[in-house]
């Protein structure tokens, strides 16, 4: 399965599966790890990650967030800001700096 692959759905349309085929999700992880580990110790919300970024969609630099969890990049405990929305959002962290034990929250 190519990275593209799972980027996209079968029954998408095919602007879909180029843009797919065109995206490098490795380098976004990268770029998206990059702008969080920013933060160090302080973490960040999402706002804060999409302010950092303005130049990509929301979509692109959202939908690294589940990956890099998953591969212990980033650490998501209970711990909350408020955002922009007004509503609270998830703060994360890169693992190498989160300041807690893990499950530790503020």
């Amino acid at each position: 399965m190519t990275e593209s692959y799972k980027l996209r759905r079968n029954d998408d349309p095919i602007t879909s599966h180029i843009a797919a085929d065109a995206m490098d999700a490795n380098k976004m992880e990268r770029i998206v790890l990059d702008a969080i580990n920013s933060f160090k110790d302080k973490g960040c919300i999402s706002d804060d990650v999409l302010d950092a970024l303005p130049t990509y969609r929301y979509s692109s630099i959202t939908a690294r967030y589940k990956a890099l969890e998953e591969k212990g990049l980033i650490i998501k405990d209970d711990s909350k800001e408020i955002a922009k929305s007004g509503r609270p959002q998830l703060k994360m962290w890169g693992s190498k700096y989160y300041p807690f034990n893990k499950g530790e929250a503020l």
